[in-house]
């Protein structure tokens, strides 16, 4: 279908203002735009806020919706940015959100970033959040066999590759994966990839930065934890894939999903027509965005009996 006018409104705009992409600017640089981008993005009120770390060091956000008493089923979020941009700031709009649609205590973990830590850094830390969740179930107010993983694009990445670490150590795996147009192969060489390289906010040229980033090493980029489609997906938890119609992700986030159902694993798709990479946390100016977490929160009250 066509190019959402809200989306391409935003595009506009980036246009009339020279913007000219993250990977086009030194990180620091980078870090600083994304976090002012975000900072208008409505806020919604949640019974409770909390920052907290694990014993290791890794930060964590923990939002808690209105509650009656009763263990909660829980989100473990990782957000997105290349694995080199973002941080609790930037999602944590859509955690509020999620957490109150969601009936989820919704942690935010603030893994580590590349180039300064590159692979497989953002994966251990990720694990590392999931791991508290289920030793402090009790304190948190969580019940422990209700624990998911979730994370948009390089975040959806980390929340599947965390799994996959998991299950490699014989460790508890999470019950569900919310899978927000994840990266899933790190050729970048899919006909979504050819079609939207340029134009459609994230680019090829982007996605390629942000793999020499955060896993400068080939042997690494291939490693099936990093390229996910690389990875034996059986025994994995029941998933959500979420993609975009004009995102270069969207074939690998769809191979994906296929990948997962071929294995065995329940998985749903659902892609998001007319949209773009990104539009999931700007619900404020691209509505589609409302749609896609108010869609999420479904299938997370679903899989966990929120």
């Amino acid at each position: 279908m066509p190019l959402d006018r809200h989306a391409q409104a935003l595009l506009d705009l980036q246009a009339l203002t020279g913007f000219q992409g993250f990977d086009t600017m030194p990180v620091a640089e980078a870090r600083a735009d994304m976090i002012a981008r975000m900072a208008d993005a409505p806020r919604e009120p949640v019974a409770r806020v909390e920052d907290r770390a694990t014993p290791s060091g890794v930060p964590l956000r923990l939002y808690w919706p209105a509650t009656d008493g009763n263990a909660r089923p829980a989100l473990l979020f990782a957000h997105g940015g290349g694995w080199v941009l973002g941080n609790l700031d930037t999602v944590d709009g859509s955690c509020r959100t999620l957490a109150n649609a969601s009936g989820c205590v919704v942690a935010s973990v603030d893994y580590r970033l590349a180039p300064e830590h590159p692979f497989p850094a953002a994966i251990d830390d990720t694990l590392d959040a999931f791991r508290f969740l289920l030793a402090e179930a009790g304190a948190l107010g969580v019940d422990p066999s209700r624990v998911a993983v979730g994370g948009d694009s390089a975040g959806g990445n980390l929340a599947i590759a965390s799994c996959l670490k998991a299950r490699e150590l014989g460790e508890p795996l999470p019950a569900f994966q919310l899978l927000i147009y994840p990266v899933a192969d790190s050729s970048c060489s899919t006909p979504s990839f050819e079609e939207f390289a340029t134009g459609f906010g994230l680019t090829r040229n982007a996605m390629r930065y942000y793999w020499r980033q955060y896993a400068p090493r080939p042997e690494d980029a291939e490693h099936p934890l990093a390229s996910i489609l690389r990875a034996d997906l059986a025994g994995l938890p029941p998933a959500f894939v979420l993609t975009a119609e004009y995102d270069p992700l969207r074939d690998e986030g769809e191979q994906l999903a296929r990948r997962l159902q071929d294995a065995g694993v329940p998985a749903t798709l659902r892609r998001f027509d007319g949209q773009i990479h990104g539009f999931f946390h700007l619900g404020h100016l691209i509505p589609d965005g409302k749609t896609a977490i108010a869609e999420a929160a479904s299938a997370l009250r679903s899989a966990l009996g929120a």
